[in-house]
């Protein structure tokens, strides 16, 4: 016989809020939760991230919430412009992931379904099934009003019908573009059919997938000089990828924390470049961003005045040394994350420079010809050496990374203009 005895909160507070917490920003988005081997556990959604994360160690009401929170030991964010977009994210993520603590609701009729008729021009609507029917169903999903603008964003990318019966002339839905109307024969069925698979996809969590085939279609469509169908697919794909970006700048950070396996969420990072033109006027640049945004007010410019020969390795070591020895004697921050622009060489010559000031920052380079990046390693007549890592063309974290690496080119390239202006002059 099961024990019929009441659970009781514990009194006792628990004695450390994980470290991503501090970083949480009061507005909607998706919270990840990971154990200290970084595996995800719990995935939820917010209206504002800090007041419910904060929530779970301040409130202790549940022994499923002591047993949840007894494991995290670090939380990801993603912000996300409205709780609707948080919604299907977080949809998705769950998905994909698979969290243990994710329990979806499912033997509650109480809560809503989106439901997908078995029609050839198929009804997708708002139901709670009482019945098992033919339809395909997706769900649980907690809270009505958010679901229904969900769908709505959904249905600006990919329209359908809603009406019960199909009605002989187009209504008004048509004219707002959220119904290509069957009712008149305005679109073919295997078009719709698209629309109605893809937002079968978006609710199965498979994403990736729906983008590419987007990206596959939009290609074909080009080569066959179909340029307006292709322009529609194009804007189909940019409005499915900013219904999962958050907010573009956090998800960008969120994932370069992720892929390169850093220990903080890298909200400062600093770029060096150096640029030169034969024997004259070599100079290095060191650009800020601070939260994906460009900090100008924080650039620097450096004449190289140690280096005469053309070597680019003691260059950018040069740059690094009178950089990181000003920081350190100033009292100010240290980046989160360095990058320079180049290879292995680049890379293991500026991370000695650090370890030789102490500093245990991490540092990564960025090859320009296949865009890999590269970790300090051990060069070698051997060749003993790490491989890079390739990050997919379309992550958006190598998108910050080629962003950042370009505005340090740029910034160098234009002191080295201005120095062979004066020396022409002169």
């Amino acid at each position: 016989m099961a024990s019929s005895r009441k659970y009781v909160p514990t009194k006792k507070r628990i004695k450390f809020l994980p470290k991503g917490v501090k970083n949480l920003p009061d507005s909607a988005g998706v919270y990840i939760m990971k154990s200290k081997q970084g595996n995800v556990f719990y995935i939820g959604k917010a209206l504002s991230l800090r007041k419910r994360v904060r929530s779970y160690f301040s409130n202790r009401s549940h022994l499923r919430i002591d047993k949840l929170i007894e494991n995290v030991a670090d939380i990801d964010y993603i912000e996300c412009d409205t709780q609707e977009q948080a919604l299907i994210l977080e949809a998705a993520l769950i998905k994909e992931l698979k969290p243990k603590y994710n329990i979806a609701l499912r033997d509650s009729k109480t809560y809503p379904y989106i439901e997908i008729t078995n029609e050839e021009f198929a009804r997708v609507f708002i139901s709670r099934p009482k019945v098992k029917s033919r339809n395909i169903l997706f769900g649980p999903y907690p809270v009505t009003k958010t679901l229904k603008s969900a769908l709505e964003m959904l249905r600006k990318i990919f329209p359908y019908r809603s009406c019960k019966t199909m009605p002989k002339t187009a209504c008004l839905f048509f004219d707002l573009k959220l119904c290509p109307a069957p009712c008149e024969g305005r679109i073919f069925f295997s078009e719709y059919k698209v629309n109605i698979e893809s937002i079968c996809k978006v609710l199965k969590g498979e994403r990736r997938k729906l983008a590419r085939g987007l990206r596959a279609k939009m290609k074909r469509l080009a080569s066959k000089k179909n340029f307006e169908s292709a322009a529609k697919t194009r804007d189909k794909l940019r409005a499915l990828e900013n219904l999962y970006k958050g907010k573009p700048r956090e998800h960008q950070i969120m994932s370069l924390k992720r892929i390169l396996n850093l220990s903080t969420i890298p909200l400062v990072i600093e770029a060096i470049d150096i640029s030169s033109l034969g024997r004259y006027d070599s100079v290095g640049s060191v650009v800020v961003f601070r939260d994906g945004v460009p900090d100008k007010s924080s650039y620097r410019r450096f004449l190289i005045k140690e280096v005469k020969a053309k070597d680019d390795y003691a260059k950018i070591a040069e740059v690094v040394r009178r950089r990181y020895v000003r920081l350190i004697k100033e009292k100010k921050k240290i980046p989160d994350l360095i990058i320079v622009d180049g290879g292995l060489g680049h890379v293991t010559r500026s991370a000695k420079e650090l370890r030789l000031l102490d500093l245990s920052v991490k540092i990564i380079g960025i090859a320009k010809r296949n865009e890999e990046v590269w970790f300090p390693g051990v060069v070698s007549s051997k060749r003993n050496i790490k491989n890079p890592l390739c990050i997919s063309k379309d992550n958006p974290c190598l998108h910050l990374i080629q962003r950042i690496r370009d505005e340090a080119h740029r910034f160098a390239h234009s002191y080295q203009l201005v120095r062979r202006r004066k020396r022409i002059l002169k």
